[in-house]
């Protein structure tokens, strides 16, 4: 069956930009979410969703949108803003409790403004997968640390990024990308490799050497995870910032 709404998705770095086509309503808008979620695990600096091609057929799928921008907001911490809705959607999001905490803009460009001028600041690399990685990884935590002047994270986020870097390393054996982004009230680490394999925090028996890394950033972090990407995972922590 050919799907009643299509999604194109335009990497205008560093604003990832999703154009929706077609209807929107109950049934369609599961597969509006997954191309959604899927655009956040890539960390953009924000996402725009430009509905001007779009017709509303159920106001009820417009909370899609409110569930998406409240888990860009948590995590990874993406601004996402909507632009050119129609008229009707535009008169629904507006009055729409739920819809509330959607930014909505009147077109794409004012919509890319917006976005980036509230986006966290965030700092990128790609790493090999090396013995000198995990060194490489604490630099860049230092780094960013001293530019965004969060001296009292550096400690613990090297810690993190040093095991989620080792078990790439160790593991994945696949070139990685990491992202620091400072968002208050976390400081979110996250590295994305090439590997499929979710990343799960084992047991390991007491006599055993290794194996403890993940078990180790649960308990130093708020919040820890995997999030599927097209082309691997992304394993990711929020720290406390304050």
């Amino acid at each position: 069956m050919v799907s009643r709404i299509t999604c194109e998705v335009s990497d205008e770095s560093p604003v990832t930009v999703v154009r929706l086509a077609g209807a929107l309503d109950l049934g369609t808008m599961r597969a509006v979410h997954t191309v959604l979620d899927r655009c956040l695990t890539t960390l953009p600096d924000a996402l725009v969703v430009d509905l001007g091609q779009v017709t509303v057929a159920d106001r009820l799928a417009l909370s899609v949108f409110a569930a998406t921008a409240r888990q860009a907001a948590d995590w990874p911490a993406v601004p996402m803003v909507l632009c050119s809705p129609p008229p009707d959607a535009a008169a629904w999001l507006a009055t729409s409790t739920t819809c509330r905490v959607v930014e909505v803009r009147q077109d794409c460009a004012e919509a890319t403004r917006w976005a980036g001028a509230t986006a966290a600041p965030r700092l990128r690399a790609r790493l090999e997968p090396v013995a000198g990685a995990c060194r490489r990884a604490r630099e860049l935590v230092g780094d960013a640390c001293s530019r965004w002047n969060v001296p009292h994270l550096v400690e613990p986020a090297s810690l993190v990024l040093s095991e989620l870097v080792g078990n790439v390393v160790r593991h994945a054996h696949t070139p990685m990308r990491i992202t620091l982004t400072l968002h208050q009230p976390y400081l979110r680490v996250a590295v994305a490799d090439g590997s499929r394999t979710a990343a799960r925090a084992a047991s390991p028996d007491l006599s055993a050497e290794g194996g403890r890394g993940l078990l180790l950033i649960r308990e130093m972090a708020q919040r820890w995870g995997s999030s599927p990407l097209v082309d691997g995972k992304v394993v990711w922590a929020l720290l406390p910032a304050n």
